[in-house]
């Protein structure tokens, strides 16, 4: 991976299609903690290429969408880490990446549907025309077993760097904006999303470029 240098928000659209010149197919890793602004950023430089482009060029794929089920974690007495590591399938997720980097015809992707707090299957279709992917999840270069291969996969590499201050204010407001009060809200943020952010600030690789908040 390249020596990791900080990029301006006005760069990274020309700098992605720059560097997608000549790929079939061109995937770029989106990283962060969490409530970091990877989907929303993902969204918008899917937005941006698209509208530069004659056809829709670019797709996002969440790892979200390989959240274990809330069943499943109940059986393991995981429900409250959901959102950790090892509350994802990454084998399945990593089978994924593997199909949208070789495979030519339509790919069915999950997504998450945090209103119902559960992983839709087949929920959107990578096609051949999406030479660019916009991968976003939290663990994309985390440093542990299954995870670290994902990297093969990866053209370029983003890690959105945002102040662990602002992490917790914008936690704790995903929580008040999900029904939970006040208190409720401060302890999920703090007891599993916070360290699940400290996960993925300490544990993951360098990133070719880094955004700053």
């Amino acid at each position: 991976m390249a020596e990791t240098s900080v990029i301006k928000r006005a760069a990274l659209v020309t700098e992605i299609l720059k560097r997608a010149q000549g790929h079939k197919r061109f995937i770029v890793a989106i990283a962060g903690a969490p409530a970091a602004g990877k989907s929303t950023l993902a969204e918008a430089l899917c937005a941006e290429i698209n509208a530069l482009s004659a056809s829709e060029l670019s797709a996002v794929v969440p790892m979200d969408g390989f959240h274990y089920d809330n069943a499943i974690l109940d059986t393991r007495g995981d429900r409250a880490r959901k959102g950790a590591p090892h509350t994802f399938d990454v084998a399945g997720f990593r089978v994924l990446l593997s199909r949208l980097k070789q495979e030519d015809g339509d790919i069915a992707i999950p997504a998450f549907d945090r209103a119902q707090d559960l992983a839709r299957a087949a929920a959107t279709l990578v096609t051949p025309q999406h030479q660019i992917l916009l991968v976003e999840g939290n663990y994309l270069l985390l440093d542990q077993p299954v995870w670290r291969d994902l990297r093969q996969y990866f053209d370029l590499s983003l890690f959105l760097d945002v102040p662990f201050a602002t992490l917790e204010q914008r936690l704790i407001q995903r929580w008040l904006d999900h029904g939970a009060g006040a208190e409720a809200a401060r302890k999920r943020a703090l007891s599993n999303d916070i360290p699940n952010a400290q996960t993925v600030t300490q544990q993951s690789c360098p990133a070719d470029f880094i955004l700053q908040d």
